[in-house]
């Protein structure tokens, strides 16, 4: 594990890219997925990158119908390299089913990159996952952009609020804006196909909460039933 302040940060020491929070510098262009995920290992865009045990990129079909796009890898994937490999992938894994999207057919990523934790004393050597910040979403912002831009999907499905965020702007509210056609943005800079700002895709995202708050809640059956609904949204898209 590196330090808090990383390798070359120590007192004295230069500003390193993660300062300027920004993964543009690492994404190579017109690379294909293999290639953005063998780049996105590398990747400093953000201090993020000097506490976690590796990047985490997609994970799925390159033709897939359909983005899911969730918040950070948790400790279990951050251990093993994969987005979703944890107990919420497990309860995503089984609502895709049930709202009739084939998880064979889809391709999974985060809006962050690399884990956020924090230790806490009571908690022993656990680390307890921390929400990203706008700014540490907006520096990994250039590697999602690059996932939808050669995927090109027919529906992105945001899971939970951070992710909403990341693709629609601070102001989402998953409580709002759940289970229902949103217009999907360009995650090109703001700049559609001919430089305009905020050009859209058209109704193409549907929102919902993250599959973790089902772990989370006191009725899981009910809350569980309400992610099934929302994704079942996003299978009607699809016909």
């Amino acid at each position: 594990m590196t330090s808090a302040n990383g390798p070359g940060h120590g007192p004295g020491s230069g500003p390193g890219p993660e300062d300027a929070y920004t993964a543009d510098p690492f994404v190579p262009g017109g690379a294909d997925l293999a290639a953005l995920r063998e780049a996105a290992a590398g990747c400093r865009g953000c201090p993020l990158h000097r506490n976690a045990s590796q990047t985490v990129f997609g994970q799925g079909d390159a033709d897939a119908r359909v983005v899911l796009v969730g918040e950070q890898p948790g400790d279990q994937e951050d251990r093993k390299g994969l987005p979703f490999v944890g107990p919420a992938g497990r309860v995503l894994t089984q609502a895709l089913d049930e709202a009739g999207i084939d998880p064979g057919e889809t391709y999974i990523t985060n809006a962050v990159k690399h884990f956020k934790f924090d230790y806490v004393p009571e908690r022993g050597k656990r680390r307890i996952h921390k929400t990203p910040s706008l700014r540490e979403l907006s520096a990994c912002k250039p590697w999602l952009a690059a996932e939808l831009q050669l995927i090109d999907p027919e529906v992105v499905v945001a899971l939970g609020a951070t992710a909403g965020k990341a693709l629609l702007g601070p102001s989402f509210r998953v409580t709002k804006q759940r289970g229902m056609l949103l217009p999907c943005p360009l995650l090109d800079g703001g700049k559609g196909e001919e430089g305009k700002e905020g050009e859209e895709r058209g109704e193409c995202l549907v929102a919902t909460i993250h599959p973790s708050a089902v772990l989370r809640a006191d009725d899981r059956e009910a809350v569980y039933q309400g992610l099934v609904s929302d994704l079942r949204i996003a299978a009607q898209a699809l016909r």
